[in-house]
């Protein structure tokens, strides 16, 4: 691990020896088997679980930090580490080395007519930098999906959560260490100087190959602008759960609180309900009922307001607005093209969901609705790799290149062409 720094010199000379190691570990990486590297991810999360209590102090002083700067609640809540949250985390090691090893897997074999084989095989990418805010828990998902897929992994943690990143990486390397793989194949960045973001995204002399920001407007914004690599992104998490005047009343109120409430802070929380106006007339009286007594604020148009004196006036900035807390908009439309228009005009093409029995009407909401994620008839907090059986997610790509959707270690893969001749050559 390298020693944080100060000075602008020393931060430049300490990234651009972190890209040098993480290049070098990659060339490393991307030969080694699969068994090799399901012997660094057990081994971390076994020094995970028998680290516990060091985590859990180290995440303390994290959240102390936070509550005294006045963080919200939900901001806190992305921060804090407990028992369950820790095993969780450990656990999520061992579902990435369960995964079949995407590397080398051939994607397509044919042979042409004058005899040449040629095949399209999958290959890491090299060295990936992520760059991410409050959360440790990307510490152990960004580390584990990039050495699962053969890249190395260059790791810039807020300082919010910079103890308990330092505590969890602890483990990783201690990880890599027992498998004879290189500590560089996971390096966390430990100076909280902010030019290291700056060297990151200049791509560190070529070492870097993408980019992957998790974290706020702000900090995604910043990377997309400047960055002078590739990046996996999303800007924001503007989340719609649509219930259609055919939805199951009790399904709609079940999938609507778990969708906005299940855990508010996190970039698949519905931020805004839309409502079929031709739905039965106890529909949004009784959803808009469960939201209030689930503890959040509605904020809601004419309609909206009409059915529950507590509901309060939505500005024009509330659609459109990715609140991350405990407040959702809440907008009647015409039917499902008023939905799909709503989402068009609103949404940040992230997860938006509909709840109908009616299979027609869903089939046009999934087909015409382009987001990274749609569903029908389940919580908009699904959009997680790990309950894509990615086993954890490095984030959610909104862009249409690449990657998009829940970002693991297939598509944290490139491919090449692998040409097979007897002698062939090109006619003249």
């Amino acid at each position: 691990m390298q020693k944080a720094t100060d000075g602008t010199e020393t931060t430049a000379t300490l990234m651009r020896d972190v890209g040098i190691a993480a290049r070098e570990a990659a060339r490393r990486l991307a030969l080694a088997p699969r068994e090799t590297k399901d012997k660094a991810l057990a081994a971390a999360a076994h020094a995970m679980r028998r680290d516990q209590a060091k985590i859990l102090e180290a995440n303390a002083k994290d959240v102390a930090a936070a509550q005294a700067a006045g963080r919200i609640a939900s901001f806190v809540d992305r921060l804090v580490l407990n028992p369950k949250r820790v095993e969780a985390i450990a656990h999520g090691l061992e579902d990435v080395a369960a995964l079949a090893d995407p590397v080398g897997s051939i994607l397509a074999d044919w042979t042409r007519p004058n005899g040449l084989r040629i095949q399209r095989v999958r290959v890491p990418i090299g060295v990936i930098g992520i760059i991410y805010e409050s959360r440790p828990n990307v510490t152990a998902d960004a580390g584990a999906l990039s050495l699962k897929s053969g890249n190395a992994a260059i790791l810039r943690g807020g300082s919010d959560s910079h103890h308990s990143s330092l505590a969890i990486h602890a483990c990783l390397a201690e990880g890599l260490r027992a498998a004879g793989l290189p500590v560089a194949a996971i390096q966390y960045v430990e100076t909280t100087d902010r030019d290291a973001v700056g060297h990151m995204l200049s791509g560190l002399d070529g070492a870097i190959d993408v980019i992957v920001p998790r974290g706020g407007k702000g900090l995604v914004q910043r990377v997309q602008d400047e960055a002078r690599v590739p990046v996996f992104a999303h800007l924001e998490g503007i989340c719609h759960t649509y219930v259609d005047a055919k939805a199951d009343l009790d399904m709609a109120r079940a999938v609507l609180v778990n969708a906005k409430m299940r855990r508010v802070g996190v970039c698949g929380a519905t931020e805004c309900l839309l409502i079929d106006r031709d739905a039965p007339a106890t529909y949004l009286p009784d959803l808009v009922e469960a939201l209030i007594d689930a503890g959040a604020e509605v904020r809601g148009d004419p309609a909206t307001q009409a059915v529950d004196a507590r509901v309060k006036a939505a500005s024009p900035e509330d659609y459109g607005h990715e609140f991350l807390d405990a407040i959702i908009a809440v907008k009647t439309v015409d039917g499902v093209d008023g939905a799909i228009a709503h989402i068009a005009r609103y949404g940040s093409q992230h997860t938006d969901a509909i709840v109908t029995a009616d299979e027609a009407t869903a089939q046009r909401f999934l087909s015409e609705v382009d987001s990274a994620i749609v569903l029908w008839n389940a919580s908009t907090q699904f959009a997680d790799g790990g309950e894509f059986g990615f086993g954890a997610e490095i984030g959610i790509a909104t862009g249409k290149l690449h990657a998009r959707g829940p970002v693991g270690v297939e598509q944290l893969t490139s491919f090449k062409y692998v040409v097979r001749g007897s002698g062939q050559i090109r006619p003249v």
